[in-house]
């Protein structure tokens, strides 16, 4: 049965590292949120270490950028660890052909431009080239063009003609759908869901997929490491957590508040118990806000 906590402190000792997500967990796609952020120094300040894990489909540089623009303190983190690495590796080693066809907005270039050093082997030896979709030998999608304003059926003709060819979809962020502010937006994995109904095939390559926790491993850098998934998202955070055999913090004040009564906060064990049942998976932990 999920244990429901009241701070991160109450879990002090038990952990080396923490493997934790960004949007609805540390902030809400416009700030930080301060008791979370409180939270990770925290930990840090007492010999813990951070990898920020995120499903964001840019590389992490263009991400670091983001946080530091948004003011999220550097001394919250020791790394990052993006589903646009991980894609970016599987891109560079082939997994799309040598001519690929990008679905994103102009905010994703720096998926085709920034490499982190570790991925320095695969761009000396890749020849990728951007292509319209007919030339096309495979799809890298890092999100809706607009997403404010689109939907996946605004994208049923590319996807049905990248279908036809036999293409393979590299999805650069398994998340289906955000919230930013108050304002509920698709995700790259919306259109790679809606590839794989119409017959498609997608590749994912964030979490709950073992390539982003490979990645995070590496960059965390510590053997044997006792490590806490943290993060919102039932299928992505516990899944993930759950699939590669760790203990998992699951933060019910996120993405899935209203499924856990009126006071966000302090999630109804009840209605939580029941929630995780019905989802066929159960975090180790629980808290209303990470904090």
């Amino acid at each position: 049965m999920t244990e429901i906590i009241r701070s991160l402190a109450d879990l002090s000792g038990r952990y080396d590292a923490l493997f934790c997500d960004l949007w609805g967990c540390l902030h809400n796609g416009v700030t930080p949120f301060p008791a979370a952020v409180a939270a990770l120094q925290g930990f840090r300040a007492n010999g813990g270490k951070v990898v920020l894990v995120t499903n964001a489909p840019r590389p992490k540089s263009s991400v670091v950028k983001q946080l530091d623009a948004m003011g999220l303190p550097r001394d919250t983190w020791d790394d990052v660890a993006t589903s646009g690495d991980a894609t970016q590796a599987a891109m560079l080693s082939g997994a799309a052909g040598p001519r690929v066809y990008h679905i994103g907005a102009p905010k994703d270039e720096p998926f085709f431009t920034d490499f982190e050093q570790d991925l320095a082997h695969l761009v000396a030896r890749a020849d990728i080239t951007r292509v319209p979709l007919d030339q096309a030998t495979g799809v890298i999608c890092t999100g809706l063009a607009d997403d404010l304003t689109e939907t996946p059926q605004d994208y049923r003709g590319k996807l049905l003609m990248a279908k036809t060819k036999g293409l393979k979809l590299l999805c650069a962020n398994p998340d289906i759908i955000v919230d930013m502010g108050d304002k509920r937006l698709y995700c790259a994995g919306a259109l790679a869901k809606a590839y794989e109904d119409m017959g498609g095939e997608s590749l994912y390559y964030g979490k709950p997929h073992p390539p982003i926790y490979d990645l995070a491993r590496r960059r965390l850098g510590l053997d044997d490491a006792r490590i806490l998934c943290v993060g919102d998202g039932i299928h992505t955070d516990v899944q993930g957590g759950v699939a590669e055999g760790l203990d998992t913090l699951f933060v019910t004040g996120g993405i899935a508040a209203h499924e856990f009564g009126p006071d966000f906060d302090n999630p109804d064990n009840d209605l939580l118990q029941a929630w995780l049942q019905g989802h066929q998976l159960s975090a180790t932990y629980a808290i209303g806000y990470l904090r």
